[in-house]
């Protein structure tokens, strides 16, 4: 059954989705979790649940409007409206940042699921062997993989279709990032960065009344490798979706601990602190890309030795991602309090 929503709680969830968007666009952080800190992650998931076969047979039999209510489809309408927009805006703002600032914005996304840590972590109540097992093999798990080296960029269809159900995994289960899944597969740049652009250029176009883009080979090809990814994303959402939503009703605190532990060990992605590894010919030449761009193979992480002004401004950062998710620990209990 769909929640009434008054305009503030729609326009709050329209920025939850912003969030959301945001931080799936960025290697490491995951946008589930977002809406787990966020307090709507199981709604989220129990809703893509419910685009299943029922909901199809309501859609011919009984309407449009049946449909949408049981895919509580308001509440999905909303947070996906968020991180479109956030595609195309904060997004934008984020490449800039990542480029030109990218030790404090790593460092402030560090303090920031240090914060979510300790937000999920604490509602926890009572471990035992059993969950603090779960717990390890969660932080095992996202520490494999963020050692695990990218793959080099492809193209071919099929395997872009994979990547939108493997890369969509970020948004439903909080700690795997899609983002960094997508620089392992080798597509990140293309699906996210390239793809993406081209829509925008598209939209630009249209507006202006520039069609010559139907001539341009490379943008088409990029607009179907868009919609391809895209296809693969929705379908990924609503597999993993019923996955989740199944673990959660039977399973919910191993789910958590182990949910706990992908976030724990996913720190190792965004430690502020690291070197680009470049990939080198026989001859000790950078590799790039089939647009120009050197191609990362790894990251070299290391310890600040030297207690200099940029440390100090990258810890600054971290306190303050802690005290965004604080923040929102606060205001939860607020309005909780105030609707008691």
């Amino acid at each position: 059954m769909a929640i009434e929503r008054s305009l503030a709680d729609k326009i709050w969830l329209v920025l939850k989705g912003l969030a959301m968007g945001t931080a799936n666009k960025v290697p490491g952080v995951s946008g589930g979790v977002v809406a787990f800190v966020a307090g709507f992650y199981e709604e989220f998931i129990y809703s893509l649940q419910k685009v299943n076969r029922k909901a199809f047979l309501l859609l011919f039999n009984r309407g449009l409007k049946s449909f949408l209510i049981y895919t509580n489809a308001r509440f999905l309408g909303l947070l996906f409206l968020g991180m479109i927009i956030s595609y195309f805006s904060i997004s934008k703002i984020l490449d800039y940042l990542l480029v030109n600032f990218e030790l404090y914005v790593w460092s402030t996304f560090f303090g920031m699921i240090i914060g979510s840590l300790y937000y999920i972590a604490k509602d926890f109540q009572k471990w035992n062997r059993k969950y603090l097992f779960y717990l390890l093999l969660g932080i095992l798990i996202g520490v494999s993989i963020s050692f695990l080296e990218p793959a080099k960029e492809n193209d071919n269809l099929f395997f872009v279709f994979l990547c939108g159900i493997i890369g969509v995994s970020g948004m439903t289960l909080p700690g795997l990032s899609g983002s960094f899944i997508l620089i392992l597969l080798g597509n990140y740049v293309l699906l996210l960065v390239d793809s993406v652009n081209a829509l925008y250029e598209t939209f630009s176009d249209i507006l202006h009344s520039d069609y010559n883009f139907l001539k341009d080979a490379k943008r088409i090809h990029l607009l179907k490798v868009l919609s391809v990814f895209s296809l693969g994303s929705i379908t990924g959402l609503v597999t993993l979706s019923n996955v989740l939503a199944f673990l959660l009703k039977n399973y919910k605190k191993i789910t958590n601990a182990l949910i706990i532990g992908f976030i724990g060990g996913s720190l190792g992605v965004v430690w502020p602190w690291k070197e680009k590894i470049l990939d080198k010919d026989s001859f000790g030449n950078i590799l790039m890309d089939s647009n120009g761009r050197e191609i990362v193979i790894s990251y070299q992480r290391y310890f600040p030795t030297e207690l200099t002004p940029e440390f100090f401004l990258a810890f600054l950062c971290m306190v303050i991602g802690v005290l965004i998710l604080l923040f929102i620990d606060g205001y939860h209990k607020i309005k909780i309090n105030s609707n008691g």
